[in-house]
C-alpha cells in the first residue's frame, strides 16, 4: 500500500469552465422547476415579511404615546396595540412561509440528487476496466459521497440563503434611502472597502476548502486500504505503520483546515469591526439628524435595524458564495467523472441471452498494448481459433500475456490490431452486455459479495428459483459444506467472503457460472492456490462445468490440463507452440516441456 496520488483534474481551480460545468446540475432540476418556482415564491415572501419588522419595529417606538381611543381603520400603525399585533401577524406569515420554502426546496433537492446518486453510479458501472486499473475505489466512493454531499447542503441551504440575503440587500437598501439618503450615503461609503476584502479574503478561503476536500479524500482512501487488505496488514505486524499514515493524513487536513480557519476568522473579525462601527457611525450622525428634526427617533430606530439586516447580509454573502464555489468545486469533480468515456452497454434493460450463439472464438492477426503502455506490446499478431465445446489450455511463464488474452475476450480492452470473432462475426457487431452475458469467469481469487451464500450463488442469475439454486450447488460440489453450516444457504460469508475458505469460495463460484449456464467458460488459474483435497473437489466440479461449452483454462499447474483438447503456450506475447499434452510433452527443448520437467522437480 502506498500514498494515493492525486488525480490531476483535482487541482484545477474553479475558473469559468467550472462555472459551466455547474449550469448542467439544472438539467436535473429542470422535472422539478415549477415546485422550485413555488419555493422561490415562499423564499421571497418570508425574506419580504422580515423586511416589514424593522419598519413596524420603528412604528412601536414612535406609537408609545398613542393611547388607541381612535381608530378608524382595522389596523391603526399609530396605535401600540395595533402596531404589536401587526407585528405578530407578520411573525406568523413568516414562520408559515419558511417552513414551506425549507420544505419544498429540500423535496426539490432530494429528487434531484437521488437522480444525480443513479446516474454518477450508472455512469461509473458504465466505465471501461481502464478507468478503474487507475483510480481508487476509496476515492470514487469519497467523491461521490464528499461531493453530493457539498451538493445537497448548497441545494437545501446555502443557495436559499444567499438568495435572501441579495433580496434583504436590495430591499434594505431602498428602505434605507427612503428613511434617510444621508445616512445611507454614510453607511454605503464603508461597503467598497468591505467588498474587496471580501473578495481578497474568499480568494484564499475556496483555495484552502478545496485542498481539505482533496486531503479528506485522500485520508479515505488509506482507511479503504488499509480495511480492504486488513489480513496484510495484520500479518506483516503494519498496524504502526497503517496508524502512523493516517495520522500523517489527518494531520495535514487539520493543518490545511486550520489556515482555513484562520483566514475565516481573520475575515469575520473584519466584517465584525466593520459592521459594528457603521453601526455606531449611523447612529451617531442620526442623532444629530434627529436633534436637526430631520427624522423622527422611531425613524432612526427602524434605520438602525434596517442597516443591521443590511450589514449582516453582506458579511453573511461572503461565507456563502465560498460555499456555493465549493459545491461548483464538487460539480466539477462529479462531471469529471461523468465526462469519462464509457464502454458501448446498453443498461437500458437486462442482458440477452442469445439463443443460437455456439461460443466460437477467433483471433486474427490479434496485437495488443495497454492504453497507458503504448510502447510495450503484450500480444503480438496472435492467430487462434476456440471451435464451439472446445477446451483450450493456455499456459506460459509469468508476464506472457495469458490474462491480457483473456481480458480481450471479456471485451475489456480491444485488440490494437487484428480482429476479434465471435461465431464469425466481429466483437463490435454485437452488444457488449449481451456478448458478456454469455460468459462465466471463474478466477484464482474469488472475491465474494458480503451476503448470504444464497446471494452469491444467484449473482449468476438472479431470477434463479430456490431448486434451482440448490441443484447449482450440488453440481459444484458445494452443497454438502453449505449443509453443514447451521444456517445453510442464509450463511452469511463475510467481507469478500473472508468466513469461507478457498475451497469454498471457489465452488460457490463454480455455482454462480453454473447457475449462469454460459456458453463461454473462463477458467483464471481457479485451482492453483487450492490444497489437494480442495483442488480435486474444485476440479471435478469444473470438469463437470467444462462439458459441451466453449472453455479457456488458464493454468500454471500443468496436471490439471493433460486433457485438453488444445494447449496453446505463449511466451513474451506471441504463441509459440500448441497441441495437446502428449504432442508437446515430446518436443525437444520446448517451452512446454520445460515448464513440464521444471514443476515435476520442484514437487
Amino acid at each position: 500500500m502506498f500514498a494515493p496520488k492525486r488525480n490531476k483534474k483535482e487541482k484545477v481551480k474553479v475558473s469559468k469552465q467550472a462555472w459551466k460545468k455547474a449550469l448542467r446540475l439544472f438539467a436535473y432540476l429542470k422535472p422539478y422547476s415549477g415546485k422550485f418556482s413555488i419555493g422561490l415564491v415562499f423564499l421571497l415572501l418570508s425574506s419580504l415579511a422580515s423586511m416589514v419588522f424593522p419598519g413596524l419595529a420603528g412604528k412601536l417606538v414612535d406609537a408609545g404615546t398613542s393611547t388607541g381611543s381612535e381608530q378608524d381603520s382595522l389596523l391603526n400603525l399609530d396605535n401600540i396595540n395595533d402596531v404589536a399585533l401587526a407585528l405578530f401577524l407578520i411573525f406568523g406569515l413568516n414562520a408559515i412561509f419558511s417552513f414551506f420554502r425549507i420544505y419544498i426546496f429540500n423535496d426539490v433537492t432530494e429528487r434531484m440528487l437521488a437522480k444525480l446518486r443513479q446516474d454518477t453510479y450508472k455512469h461509473l458501472l458504465k466505465l471501461p476496466m481502464s478507468f478503474f486499473n487507475s483510480q481508487r475505489v476509496g476515492e470514487l466512493n469519497s467523491r461521490i459521497s464528499a461531493d453530493i454531499a457539498l451538493l445537497q447542503e448548497a441545494f437545501t441551504t446555502v443557495l436559499a440563503e444567499f438568495i435572501r440575503q441579495i433580496i434583504i440587500i436590495v430591499v434594505g437598501l431602498a428602505l434605507l434611502i427612503f428613511y434617510s439618503w444621508k445616512l445611507t450615503l454614510i453607511m454605503m461609503a464603508t461597503l467598497p472597502v468591505m467588498i474587496v476584502i471580501a473578495i481578497f479574503f474568499g480568494k484564499f478561503i475556496k483555495k484552502l476548502s478545496k485542498k481539505t476536500q482533496d486531503k479528506v479524500s485522500e485520508s479515505n482512501v488509506i482507511v479503504e486500504e488499509t480495511f480492504t487488505g486488513i489480513a496484510n496488514v495484520k500479518s506483516f505486524a503494519n498496524e504502526f505503520f497503517e496508524i502512523a499514515r493516517y495520522t500523517k493524513s489527518t494531520n495535514e487536513i487539520r493543518k490545511i483546515a486550520m489556515k482555513g480557519a484562520t483566514w475565516r476568522g481573520g475575515f469575520a473579525s473584519f466584517i465584525i469591526f466593520a459592521l459594528f462601527g457603521s453601526i455606531v457611525l449611523v447612529i451617531w450622525q442620526g442623532v444629530l439628524l434627529k436633534e436637526a428634526g430631520e427624522i423622527k427617533i422611531g425613524e432612526l430606530f427602524s434605520f438602525i435595524l434596517y442597516s443591521v439586516f443590511v450589514g449582516a447580509s453582506f458579511g453573511g454573502t461572503a461565507d456563502l458564495f465560498a460555499r456555493i464555489q465549493k459545491a461548483v468545486g464538487a460539480t466539477e469533480h462529479l462531471f469529471d467523472l461523468m465526462d469519462e468515456t464509457t464502454e458501448p452497454l446498453d443498461i437500458s434493460q437486462k442482458a440477452q441471452k442469445l439463443d443460437d450463439f455456439k461460443g466460437i472464438i477467433e483471433f486474427k492477426n490479434v496485437s495488443f498494448h495497454y492504453p497507458s503502455r503504448k510502447n510495450h506490446e503484450v500480444l503480438k499478431h496472435i492467430d487462434l481459433k476456440i471451435d464451439h465445446g472446445q477446451n483450450l489450455a493456455i499456459v506460459g511463464p509469468s508476464g506472457a500475456g495469458k490474462s491480457t488474452l483473456i481480458q480481450l475476450v471479456l471485451r475489456f480492452y480491444d485488440a490494437s490490431e487484428g480482429k476479434l470473432l465471435f461465431d464469425d462475426k466481429p466483437a463490435e457487431d454485437y452488444k457488449l452486455n449481451n456478448l458478456r452475458n454469455q460468459m462465466a469467469v471463474v478466477p484464482q481469487e474469488v472475491i465474494l459479495f458480503g451476503g448470504t451464500i444464497r446471494e452469491n450463488i444467484a449473482y449468476g442469475d438472479p431470477e434463479a428459483s430456490e431448486e434451482e439454486i440448490v441443484e447449482a450447488a450440488k453440481k459444484a460440489n458445494a452443497l454438502e459444506f453449505i449443509e453443514r453450516f447451521e444456517e445453510g444457504l442464509e450463511t452469511i460469508v463475510g467481507e469478500r467472503g473472508v468466513q469461507l475458505s478457498g475451497g469454498q469460495r471457489q465452488r460457490i463460484a463454480i455455482a454462480r457460472a453454473v447457475l449462469k449456464n454460459p456458453k463461454i467458460l473462463i477458467l483464471d488459474e481457479a485451482t492453483s492456490s487450492l490444497d489437494s483435497e480442495s483442488e480435486k473437489l474444485v476440479q471435478d466440479a469444473l470438469d463437470k462445468l467444462m462439458k459441451g461449452r466453449t472453455s479457456i483454462v488458464i493454468a500454471h499447474r500443468l496436471s490439471t490440463i493433460k486433457n485438453a483438447d488444445e494447449i496453446v503456450v505463449l511466451k513474451d506475447g506471441e504463441i509459440v507452440e500448441k497441441g495437446n499434452h502428449s504432442q508437446l510433452i515430446k518436443k525437444e527443448n520446448g517451452v512446454y516441456q520445460n515448464l513440464n520437467e521444471l514443476q515435476l522437480t520442484n514437487s
